[in-house]
């Protein structure tokens, strides 16, 4: 008898071990805000794909969406590692004029960089974060001389 109620005792204990277990909430790491920095450079990405222009500020644009597009898949990547979960897409506003949806994407890579840019505590993500940071800043560089265009062109 005295060995089943030690079984029963050692049972007990262990769900009560399980359940405050279960009930842990991890503490978060400090991290960039990737998935802020995910909408905001979809968002840039919409703004200079979607917007008609002449030649030479398509050139940039394309440039810009390419460094974007490898942005993204490093962030997505980031994020990933951190847990986070890449298919939350909260609305943007997007402003309709020509030249405004340029300095809005501009705008918004610049957002991107600082809530990236941040401390990160997983030295994988950290790797990924840098490159990121690359490709933004090659897309700030190709939409300022796309904002330059439309304005020595005018």
């Amino acid at each position: 008898m005295h060995s089943k109620s030690k079984f029963v005792v050692h049972g007990h204990l262990l769900l009560l071990v399980l359940l405050c277990a279960g009930c842990v909430v991890a503490t978060p790491s400090r991290h960039p805000a990737y998935l802020h920095a995910l909408t905001d450079l979809r968002a840039a990405r919409w703004m200079l794909e979607h917007r008609p222009g002449d030649a030479a500020v398509s050139v940039h644009e394309d440039e810009a969406i390419v460094e974007i597009d490898r942005a993204i898949a490093e962030i997505k990547h980031a994020a990933i590692d951190d847990g986070k979960n890449i298919h939350d897409h909260p609305p943007v506003d997007l402003p309709n004029d020509f030249r405004g949806r340029l300095h809005r994407a501009d705008e918004l890579l610049r957002k991107v960089r600082a809530d990236t840019y941040r401390e990160e505590d997983n030295p994988a993500a950290r790797e990924l974060r840098d490159r990121a940071i690359a490709h933004v800043d090659a897309a700030l560089h190709a939409t300022d001389r796309a904002i330059h265009d439309v304005e020595v062109g005018r």
